[in-house]
């Protein structure tokens, strides 16, 4: 009995030690000092595909005052204010800060942001996209009025658990170019798989919210609020009845094959996105799409 006593207790230690070690564990790295002149036009485009307008703006409210809620299994999420207010937003980040928030999905006190925010699929963006990112995003009126809290109940709000979460479901979308493929579907790829986080939405997630690779683009019927996202493979959007065209079409209207609207979040994405980009864009994604990876 002394010996399973004394297991026990060096187990119990153990298990201690451990939780201490992942608690203290630091994560991510800092990033240098931008010097680049971030040009506004640019970092509002890129504002755009990224989804930080559609996000971060409720209906009806200020533009990037905070979004509205995300209800899932895990709590209720509700997209903060990134507006140049020094204390509900971001305004007093330095340039640095916001590369590690955007980048790397952990916030200047070195807190990591919960998955909500799809921070690795904007792993890749360069020093200048930041740059004009974090200059578009102080150019609008700053909105004194900080978004709600999360409602997350335990253990979902040990934020010390996501950096085991990050291990090993966060990573680096790959958008580099192929050899051999087309402008358009290397321009595709860039905007699909990094700043337009189509993967975020269309693809399924396991019980711990981590996107699994093998389904993607397949589709998930567990989105927040209870909508799913249809797969957007190429024989399914075939199948479907999309084409180059209609897709890039519908990335402009919302107007879908069979004369039906989209709705939910997808019409939030073209609302606040997608019908802000240029057509060659738009003609880019859907060329990745139909001709899949």
């Amino acid at each position: 009995m002394r010996r399973l006593l004394a297991i026990a207790g060096v187990l119990v230690v153990a298990g201690l030690i451990g939780l201490v070690a992942i608690i203290l564990w630091p994560i991510g790295h800092d990033e240098p000092e931008i010097a680049l002149e971030g040009n506004v036009r640019d970092g509002a485009y890129l504002a755009r595909a990224a989804g930080c307008i559609s996000c971060h703006s409720r209906e009806g409210g200020e533009v990037l005052g905070g979004g509205a809620p995300l209800v899932t299994d895990f709590g209720t999420f509700h997209p903060p204010n990134i507006s140049p207010d020094p204390e509900a937003g971001i305004g007093d980040w330095s340039v640095a800060q916001f590369a590690k928030a955007v980048r790397q999905g952990i916030s200047p006190q070195g807190h990591p942001y919960y998955p909500a925010f799809p921070s690795a699929f904007y792993a890749a963006f360069t020093d200048q996209q930041i740059a004009d990112l974090h200059a578009a995003l102080g150019s609008v009126p700053a909105v004194a009025e900080p978004a709600p809290p999360h409602e997350v109940g335990f253990p979902f709000d040990q934020r010390w658990g996501l950096k085991l979460w990050r291990a090993a479901f966060e990573h680096a979308p790959d958008v580099a170019p192929v050899e051999g493929r087309s402008e358009a579907w290397n321009r595709g790829k860039e905007l699909a798989e990094g700043a337009s986080h189509c993967a975020a939405c269309h693809t399924d997630r396991n019980f711990v919210g981590g996107l699994i690779e093998s389904r993607h683009f397949a589709g998930s019927d567990d989105l927040p609020g209870g909508e799913r996202a249809p797969a957007i493979l190429p024989a399914a959007l075939a199948e479907d009845g999309w084409d180059v065209d209609a897709i890039t079409d519908a990335l402009a209207s919302g107007m879908m094959p069979d004369g039906d609207t989209f709705g939910g979040a997808m019409a939030e994405v073209v609302a606040g996105g997608t019908t802000f980009l240029t057509e060659e864009d738009r003609r880019a994604i859907a060329t990745y799409l139909m001709e899949g990876r």
